[in-house]
């Protein structure tokens, strides 16, 4: 297994490696190349439960597992 990292270049809309572009332009870092590539799916899908909890919070959920 590689200590490599891999980021999401959020400009180019590529997977790089460390040595890429500006970390302000990038997602990451993610352990592999695969993981890198889902970085926009990824981030949806946090974005997505924190909204969720949000909503519950306000409702007075108590958003707790």
């Amino acid at each position: 297994m590689s200590d490599e990292q891999w980021f999401y270049c959020l400009k180019h809309g590529t997977v790089e490696t460390a040595d890429g572009c500006r970390s302000a332009d990038r997602l990451g870092p993610y352990p592999d190349k695969a993981t890198a590539a889902r970085a926009l799916e990824i981030a949806k899908e946090r974005t997505e439960s924190e909204d969720r909890k949000d909503r519950e919070w306000n409702a007075g959920g108590s958003g707790a597992s």
